[in-house]
């Protein structure tokens, strides 16, 4: 039985799960856009700017079109980052046909909401069942076919179960899981460690501090998503441990690469200015920070990143900071 699946968010997270879908012949494939603009490289079915070099299949149909995105639409799959999606997803509602489940593939939390992205998708969509899929996972090596590990998460277990089988291909594996808080919130969370990898590279600090940096980050959103009641397993897992270490190590990571530019000495303004891709950690700091100071969880590589980012702290400082903090032990 065909499957129609529309995928609302054709940037390189988007564009690379659509090709994966495409490669079971009974899914018939939609790739949204939200921005006409992009209709010019659908003619080429080729994203230059976000991956070039990777021919979209014909069997997907690209358009900027809601109505034919999510005509006779089986299943729903958000890539729109998380600072776009309560008004992309509010701009399309009134199209979007109910009790279809929907899918987040994005990674982030809603700044003051602090609303993780399937919350919002429920806030303007109404009620359906949702899920998240996460993991260590590069547009730009999933686009190329190689080798991917993800997790599905979702309260409706039959739901990550078809996901699991819709996505898994002799390329991708995807695993389930019921912590869908847990799943979103590491996915977020590991954005803004990243941003403080990206800070060690630029100051050069060295595989020792970076090493450090991964070990205690883990703990801090661990420990931060315990408290909002995620499941601790979930931490040690590919939506956790899985992808902290892909984006804090990967030449492909946004949020690296900001950190890196941050640690050189770059203003956060003048690096915003300079790109259009969205580094989803930026944001997310923000939301943590507030949230933990809300809640007194103490998140020190966070905190710092955010006053980096939001409070011009020189990035030295930060570090220093953290390697000043009150000695306790390594289980606190």
């Amino acid at each position: 039985m065909a499957t129609r699946i529309a995928v609302l968010g054709s940037g390189a997270w988007g564009t690379a799960v659509a090709i994966v879908l495409a490669q079971n012949p009974q899914h018939r494939v939609a790739l949204w856009s939200a921005r006409p603009e992009n209709a010019a490289w659908h003619a080429n079915r080729e994203n230059v700017r976000l991956l070039p070099g990777v021919m979209i299949p014909t069997s997907i149909q690209l358009t900027t079109d809601i109505r034919q995105a999510v005509e006779a639409v089986d299943l729903l799959i958000a890539a729109i980052p998380t600072v776009h999606l309560r008004p992309t997803l509010e701009r399309v509602a009134p199209q979007i046909p109910i009790d279809v489940p929907l899918v987040s593939l994005v990674k982030g939390l809603e700044i003051h909401t602090f609303h993780r992205p399937t919350e919002i998708a429920l806030d303007v969509l109404g009620e359906r069942s949702v899920a998240a899929l996460s993991g260590p996972s590069h547009a730009e090596e999933v686009a190329r076919g190689l080798p991917t590990t993800l997790v599905c998460a979702s309260d409706d277990l039959e739901l990550a179960s078809s996901v699991q089988q819709c996505c898994s291909t002799g390329r991708v594996r995807v695993y389930t899981n019921a912590d869908i808080v847990g799943v979103e919130l590491a996915g977020a969370l590991k954005n803004v460690i990243g941003i403080a990898a990206g800070i060690s590279d630029g100051l050069g600090l060295g595989d020792n501090s970076k090493s450090a940096l991964l070990t205690r980050g883990l703990a801090e959103m661990a420990r931060f998503g315990i408290a909002l009641g995620a499941t601790a397993q979930t931490f040690w897992g590919l939506a956790g441990m899985g992808d902290l270490v892909t984006t804090c190590i990967s030449r492909h990571g946004r949020n690296r690469a900001v950190g890196e530019r941050l640690g050189k000495g770059e203003k956060p303004a003048d690096i915003q200015a300079s790109t259009s891709m969205i580094a989803e950690g930026v944001f997310t700091a923000k939301s943590v920070h507030e949230k933990s100071m809300q809640m007194g969880i103490p998140m020190p590589i966070c905190t710092e990143v955010y006053r980096v980012i939001y409070e011009q702290k020189d990035p030295l400082q930060a570090v220093q900071a953290l390697m000043q903090r009150e000695l306790r032990s390594e289980h606190w």
